[in-house]
């Protein structure tokens, strides 16, 4: 398959390749550039962005630790397809450790971190539907921002480890869904916490987090090549 990158997926000078790499390579993945099921090989990458394949073994392994390929010796390596289980334990982990982050949150919150708010809910509800990309990284902004409030910079971290699969519907959602449901969400969150309500806080963000759970079903049918076959309901 043609794996040329698009511009912001280039290598740049002065920054350590490896890391590089491995992020450029996981981003395409999570997107969807480089779809479930295709096939990658350490030389065509290799020879895509002009390097050895020391590099690109390297990034291929942590991306099988991620769960994103599956690296087959002699056989080749394949982008995984998408697990719900992984996604729904994904969710779940997340919601717990959000939960806590709002109210934590909440119970001391600052009028600089309410101005912040309110803009990042400006700048969602402004942009179209069409910015699927430019929404999403909006979205994971907001919620990181909450996460360095309440002074959660490494739950943010373990976080970010465990909702890669998560991350894969939650583009395929942005591409198939209305961002309006999304945005009214994160202003319920917003708005419980500037409030001061904990408790409100936190049901806003365990609701945010289950829409997945209506949104999965629904694209795993419109794209059933691209998900694994789930072992067991949730």
């Amino acid at each position: 398959m043609n794996i040329e990158p698009r511009t912001d997926w280039t290598l740049k000078q002065g920054v350590p390749i490896g890391p590089q790499l491995y992020r450029i390579l996981r981003e395409r993945i999570v997107s969807a550039d480089l779809p479930p099921g295709s096939r990658i090989s350490e030389s065509e990458v290799a020879r895509t962005y002009s390097l050895s394949r020391q590099p690109v073994r390297e990034a291929f392994i942590k991306l099988a630790e991620d769960g994103l390929v599956e690296v087959r010796p002699q056989r080749g390596t394949l982008v995984r397809k998408i697990s719900p289980d992984a996604v729904m334990d994904a969710r779940f982990v997340r919601e717990a450790i959000e939960a806590d982050i709002v109210k934590l949150v909440a119970e001391n919150v600052d009028e600089g971190l309410v101005r912040t708010l309110q803009d990042q809910i400006a700048r969602q509800r402004a942009l179209p539907d069409s910015e699927a990309e430019a929404f999403l990284a909006l979205d994971e902004r907001f919620h990181r921002t909450l996460a360095d409030a309440a002074g959660k910079s490494y739950a943010w971290k373990v976080i970010e480890d465990v909702k890669l699969q998560m991350d894969r519907v939650r583009y395929l959602s942005a591409l198939h869904f209305s961002k309006r449901e999304l945005v009214i969400q994160h202003s319920a969150i917003a708005d419980a916490i500037i409030r001061r309500d904990p408790e409100g806080a936190a049901q806003a963000m365990r609701t945010h987090l289950r829409k997945i759970l209506t949104d999965l079903p629904t694209i795993a049918a419109t794209r059933p090549d691209f998900f694994e076959t789930a072992e067991r309901g949730r």
